[in-house]
């Protein structure tokens, strides 16, 4: 068994990577310890910026009806998400299990090889690739490859075996989360503060309600298994003096407020993405949507880097560019847990923040930081305000058909857009054809209002982040060697990875 990647962990982050990866051309096998999908969804749903993330695969479609909204919250207090134009607080009421099957489609569509039933025991590496030993139902095995990403969650085993540091704080509080039928229960939405604690009710349609439980004052425990429903209702009953013990538990689970990252993103050929990466506290539904971001980040970087020719230190700015991010969200989810979850004692608090959110400019940061909008990355030299951001869809005319930035970026590869018909931009570009698409395009958007006003031409990362503009945005040759290598490599093919040099060992 070898392949050049190996992905460990079949969930929305690792059926992302191995997405993105296949996308670029390279061979990877996804490992996973459960036999089978459980199809229980601690996550209802995804923030706007994962959508955006989506959408440039293509693979919005796929969820058929969604329902977005601009309402929103930090720690509770409501937040207009109608401050960005155009934006909303995510998407709701699609069930983990459901994201999950659709990427998993998609990532089998690509040719990726998902493996069920394996676990990750041990790890070995060596200047020239890495092993993964392995337990499954047929005793042991190993694979070897060039990288090895852990996408295991907030247990990672890759994380442990690999001897990533994890710092942080340890869980102060308990929480239990749970499916219940037969209850009819009142709605409680974003969580309802209550003598002692904290509640939330939500009805997921057919007489079920998700459940959310916080009691102040219990110390979390270390558990073996998932709790009883019994246990989660008799804290619902200290709270809410609500009998729902009668009702039918589909499934329950506990979670804390455990908030660790570690220090570094790759150890060599070891990387983390997602929960094996970061853990926090459930707030906002962000914490799938931030490891797909992760695997969109590094799936590029990565293919690069296995093809040969990836431009020094670029696997590098994996870590320098999403681990800022990590480290905002637990910030932010430890903010908005000590807003949420505390006693009277943080009710002053809680009444400043209040006016503070009337405040356009604090309201529009807010929903920045909760939904990854505010992102920018240094990508080098240039002073335009859009290098670093994600490309905002924007409407193009190409030829005679009308096409737009997201489905440019279908295919997960670079694009340059010639927005003035500049036959010398696209020369000095045509040494990158192989990784680059040359794009002349009008924007059907025009004047102030227009994404791409006054811009003669832009370069998109197959990420969707900016990487340099003109006028205003530094030099196109640095740019596109940063980011793409050296145009004296003569056009790849996507060989076989066995045929060709690894980049980085």
């Amino acid at each position: 068994m070898q392949a050049p990647v190996i992905v460990v962990g079949a969930g929305p982050t690792g059926l992302m990577l191995a997405g993105e990866l296949r996308l670029a051309g390279v061979e990877v096998i996804v490992l996973e310890l459960l036999p089978a999908p459980v199809g229980e969804s601690r996550g209802l749903g995804f923030t706007a910026r994962a959508m955006e993330v989506f959408d440039q695969r293509g693979l919005l479609p796929r969820f058929g009806d969604i329902e977005t909204s601009v309402a929103g919250h930090f720690g509770g207090l409501p937040v207009d998400f109608s401050s960005f134009d155009g934006a909303h607080f995510g998407v709701r009421g699609v069930p983990q299990a459901r994201t999950e099957e659709i990427l998993t489609e998609w990532a089998t569509e690509l040719g990726a090889d998902i493996r069920r039933g394996w676990e990750v025991v041990g790890l070995a590496a060596d200047e020239d690739g890495i092993d993964a030993h392995l337990q499954g139902s047929d005793g042991p095995a190993r694979l070897r490859a060039s990288y090895l990403v852990g996408c295991d969650g907030g247990r990672s085993t890759v994380r442990r075996a690999a001897g990533f540091d994890f710092p942080g704080t340890a869980a102060a509080r308990e929480m239990f989360l749970a499916d219940v039928a037969g209850c009819q229960l009142r709605t409680r939405f974003i969580g309802e503060k209550v003598p002692g604690g904290m509640v939330m009710a939500a009805p997921l349609g057919e007489g079920i309600d998700r459940i959310i439980v916080c009691e102040r004052g219990t110390r979390p425990r270390r558990r073996a298994e998932s709790p009883s429903f019994a246990e989660v209702a008799d804290a619902w009953q200290r709270l809410t003096g609500e009998d729902i013990h009668g009702g039918v538990c589909l499934w329950v689970s506990a979670f804390t407020d455990a908030t660790r990252q570690v220090s570094q993103y790759r150890r060599g050929r070891v990387l983390l993405a997602g929960d094996a990466a970061h853990i926090h506290l459930p707030a906002g539904g962000q914490g799938l949507s931030v490891g797909v971001q992760d695997s969109v980040n590094l799936g590029w970087k990565l293919a690069a880097v296995v093809h040969g020719g990836a431009p020094p230190g670029l696997l590098d700015t994996y870590h320098s560019e999403r681990h800022p991010v990590g480290s905002r969200l637990l910030r932010n989810t430890q903010a908005q847990g000590f807003l949420y979850l505390s006693g009277d004692e943080v009710r002053p608090l809680r009444a400043v923040m209040a006016e503070l959110i009337e405040l356009k400019s604090v309201s529009r940061h807010l929903a920045g930081v909760v939904s990854g909008l505010d992102i920018r990355y240094d990508v080098g030299s240039g002073h335009h305000p859009l290098l670093g951001r994600r490309m905002p869809r924007q409407d193009l005319l190409v030829g005679d058909s009308t096409t737009d930035t997201t489905r440019l970026l279908h295919s997960a590869r670079g694009v340059l857009l010639d927005l003035v018909g500049n036959a010398e931009l696209r020369r000095l570009a045509s040494g990158w054809v192989d990784r680059v698409d040359l794009v002349v395009a009008t924007p059907l958007t025009t004047g102030a209002a227009g994404e791409l006003a006054g811009i003669d031409a832009i370069l998109l990362r197959p990420d969707g982040h900016i990487a340099w503009v003109a006028p205003d945005g530094g030099e196109l040759s640095a740019a596109l060697h940063r980011w793409f290598g050296s145009s004296s490599l003569a056009p790849r093919s996507r060989a076989s990875w066995r045929d060709v040099l690894v980049g980085e060992k």
